[in-house]
């Protein structure tokens, strides 16, 4: 191993054997470290005095305790008990004690409580499924501000057209409006991690959109299966012929309404698709308007997706 890389590695070492705590990386524990990033988070939180703020992976709360010198309430949820014991230590004969709540247990099981703002270095594998939890959660929060992986929040405010543009993003941008804030790089965390990062600002739209979002989400999830082929292409396949014949029964069945004996499914779709000039598009150049239309197509005709 090369001597810089060795001298590299000690010193990585000596900072966390400093801390007293070796993180663990199977939980994302990268322990953001610059004073001036925290300062900017913090800052564009816009918290209040009143704000009940969540924080996902405090860590040893460095993010922390700027968020309870602003908020009347810091709600952090922390699945490693070690840092969980760091940071009540670290509150301990403090004003701020009586300020944090610390849920101890994984956010993605947990049930989130009414809170205003959300501000948090997420854990980054668990991406995705926050940010959904986050958005479907009601009655909805003001805005979030979070740590992804670069890439992800690439994707998070990619454009139709755009490389990164995908499902992710076009199911996000349906909720909420999101914006990149900045960019960060990898030596501003101990240990630093492996990829590049962002702060997103998430803000959900209010009032939510009108549309059932288990129907939105199964629209997609066909549509971008491979983003780059035809609609057309995309809805002959026979396994989305077999799901939406099921759920077009049972809708008839639900609502009393006989299925006619010459339906076919297949036949259907595609008449759906040229009708309304959906057959050529490509999901990766389709935006918002343009999945809502083709949804409605569908629901009109009594097709859904859940």
């Amino acid at each position: 191993m090369p001597k810089e890389r060795v001298q590299k590695k000690s010193r990585v070492h000596k900072e966390i054997q400093k801390e007293g705590i070796n993180f663990n990386k199977d939980f994302g524990q990268h322990i953001l470290k610059n004073p001036l990033i925290i300062t900017s988070m913090v800052d564009k939180a816009a918290i209040r005095p009143t704000d009940v703020v969540v924080e996902v992976g405090p860590g040893t709360g460095n993010l922390t305790i700027r968020l309870l010198e602003k908020a009347k309430k810091v709600i952090a949820y922390e699945i490693d008990p070690r840092l969980v014991a760091e940071l009540q230590k670290r509150v301990q004969g403090t004003p701020f004690k009586s300020k944090l709540d610390i849920v101890i247990g994984d956010i993605l099981k947990s049930e989130l409580p009414f809170f205003d703002l959300c501000v948090a270095n997420l854990p980054y594998q668990i991406s995705s499924p926050f940010v959904f939890k986050l958005l479907l959660h009601r009655p909805i929060f003001r805005c979030a501000i979070v740590m992804f992986q670069r890439e992800f929040a690439q994707r998070l405010v990619a454009k139709p057209g755009e490389k990164l543009y995908c499902r992710l993003s076009v199911n996000t941008q349906l909720l909420a409006r999101v914006d990149h804030l900045m960019k960060i790089g990898k030596n501003n965390f101990r240990p630093p991690p492996k990829v590049e990062s962002s702060v997103v600002r998430i803000e959900p739209k209010n009032p939510p959109p009108a549309v059932n979002y288990q129907e939105w989400d199964g629209l997609t999830r066909i549509c971008f299966t491979r983003k780059n082929k035809c609609l057309s292409s995309e809805f002959k396949q026979k396994k989305v012929i077999e799901l939406l014949e099921k759920n077009y029964r049972i809708h008839c069945s639900i609502h009393n309404k006989t299925v006619p004996n010459d339906f076919d499914t297949k036949t259907k779709i595609q008449e759906i698709l040229t009708t309304n000039q959906f057959a050529d598009k490509r999901a990766r150049h389709m935006d918002l308007d343009d999945f809502l239309e083709l949804l409605h197509a569908f629901n009109v005709e009594g097709i859904h997706f859940c």
